[in-house]
């Protein structure tokens, strides 16, 4: 049995890292009693929060808090799933997991900055291939990208420009993409501009409140919620800003999708926007074939759904299909963590995109028809979908433990 001291520091450190992942708080406190019951300790009370994770070993025992480390990139969320998966096994030592836990911080990526800057313009250009598949869109919204990443570069620097960031991105972008539009470059501008700020965008953390609301976890799922929503008003007040320097007609506010590359350009999209994912994010480059075949599944669910049930059905499939498939593609690779494969598919899905859009609409012109009622569906959609797949993969992973453990048993 593990040291208590050294046990309760250990799921604290392991929980706040899990948090920094982006992993729903349900899901963080469900693995840490795992680990808890592997370390030897089986009732752990443990409360897991946007801001970090508060843990003691049993009812009455000394308890420990650990802080979120903030956001970590998909190979730390990566090397935090391994630890996770070996320490509920036992075959890892805890004073190695915790100096393993204490060098994710330190980890460097694993491209130099320059590539990694090609990774985002990349992006852009791969995400406007799906959203708004013209030639003049894509060649503005990798100039989009350009902008964005000197942006991000320089509020790298300090917290401060850091807060400022959605609202300077948004204005940039959105001044390049209207000055295109009023020269006739571009049409239906609105979706042009979303592609080189998605990756900003809070549309998983939007989405990942919901369903924490939805399973119970009140403070985590509100603190997330309002932290989403204040980041979308930021975007927006940038794009409203853009607005009143290059105005637009009511016809170029629509929200329309115009494709005159051709049936290639969503699939080209999807590979760009893997090869991003993969010189942004650092993960293995054994791991891009599985983010691809997510990417993949969650986009042809969410165009089938759309056909079907319009977009509040194609967001519930897209949702429900990413979380199957991430789960599906962990039952074949354990030490892979699912949210390197899942949190991708929120760059397609772009429900903060939604939200932008629309109180763009609004806010530069009011009388452009716009339903907020149908973002909010889109967004609850989203968190319907994911949860009912976690609850499906569960259940599956439920039922084959307890038919490993009988075999065990028998044998």
């Amino acid at each position: 049995m593990t040291d208590e001291t050294q046990a309760r520091t250990l799921l604290a450190q392991l929980g706040a890292a899990m948090v920094g992942t982006g992993q729903p708080v349900n899901e963080v406190e469900d693995d840490l009693r795992e680990v808890g019951r592997a370390l030897g300790f089986p009732d752990a009370q443990i409360a897991a929060a946007a801001t970090g994770v508060t843990l003691s070993l049993a009812v009455g025992s000394p308890s420990t808090f650990a802080v979120n480390p903030g956001n970590l990139r998909l190979d730390q969320a990566s090397e935090v799933r391994e630890i996770r998966h070996y320490l509920s096994r036992s075959r890892l030592d805890p004073l190695v997991a915790m100096e393993r836990l204490a060098a994710l911080r330190t980890q460097p990526t694993r491209y130099p900055t320059w590539l990694e800057n090609i990774g985002w313009v990349i992006c852009a250009v791969g995400i406007a291939m799906i959203i708004q598949p013209m030639w003049a869109g894509v060649a503005v919204a990798a100039l989009g990208g350009i902008a964005v990443v000197a942006l991000v570069r320089i509020a790298a620097r300090s917290p401060r420009l850091g807060a400022l960031l959605p609202v300077a991105a948004a204005f940039a972008v959105s001044c390049l993409v209207f000055a295109a539009t009023q020269h006739g470059l571009v049409e239906a501008p609105l979706r042009t501009l979303l592609a080189p700020l998605a990756v900003l965008f809070p549309g998983a953390l939007i989405v990942t409140a919901m369903a924490e609301l939805v399973s119970g976890h009140m403070v985590a799922g509100t603190s997330r919620l309002g932290y989403g929503l204040v980041q979308t008003l930021l975007f927006t007040l940038g794009i409203v800003f853009a607005a009143r320097v290059f105005p637009l007609t009511s016809d170029q506010l629509t929200n329309v999708r115009i494709n005159d590359i051709g049936w290639y350009a969503a699939p080209l999209g999807l590979v760009l926007v893997t090869i991003a994912i993969g010189l942004l994010e650092s993960p293995p480059p054994r791991l891009l074939p599985w983010i691809l075949l997510v990417l993949v599944l969650a986009f042809a669910a969410q165009v089938g759904g759309q056909h079907l049930a319009g977009a509040t059905g194609g967001a519930f499939l897209g949702a429900l299909v990413a979380t199957l498939g991430s789960y599906g593609v962990e039952l074949f690779v354990p030490r892979l963590a699912r949210l390197v494969v899942f949190l991708p598919s929120f760059w397609l899905l772009v429900p903060g995109s939604l939200g932008v859009l629309a109180a763009t609409q609004v806010a530069v012109d009011p009388t452009v028809q716009t339903d907020a009622l149908r973002v909010v569906s889109i967004v609850t959609a989203l968190a319907l979908g994911l949860l009912l797949g976690s609850a499906i993969a569960q259940a599956i992973g439920g039922v084959r433990r307890r038919r490993r453990s009988a075999s065990q048993a028998v044998g």
